[in-house]
């Protein structure tokens, strides 16, 4: 994966995708570069419009993340629910022991 964010880095920068910089960015970032990994990347990347991957990308992402806070929500409302039910239900047994 680490192959793969150096050269969508690379792209955000501006810079030439070539196995050289992917080397470079790899051992800044304290990983070990294996030349034939970089060769392979290299190679699949050449027929790749990375903008529109990375867009693609983004926007699967961001749908998932979008939904969990609804997900979320309607969690809690269904707890505040049962709650109130709960509620109800022990306040009328205490009715019922009152008058029963």
């Amino acid at each position: 994966m680490e192959y793969i964010y150096a050269a969508m880095l690379l792209h955000t920068t501006g810079e030439e995708i070539n196995e050289g910089n992917v080397k470079k960015v790899l051992e800044s970032a304290g990983a070990e570069a294996d030349d034939a990994r970089i060769k392979a990347l290299i190679a699949a990347l050449e027929d790749v419009d990375i903008e529109e991957a990375m867009e693609k990308t983004a926007v699967a992402a961001a749908a998932p993340a979008a939904a969990a806070p609804v997900a979320e929500a309607a969690a809690e409302e269904e707890e505040e629910e049962e709650d109130e039910e709960e509620q109800e239900e022990e306040a009328a047994a205490g009715l019922g022991a009152l008058f029963g």
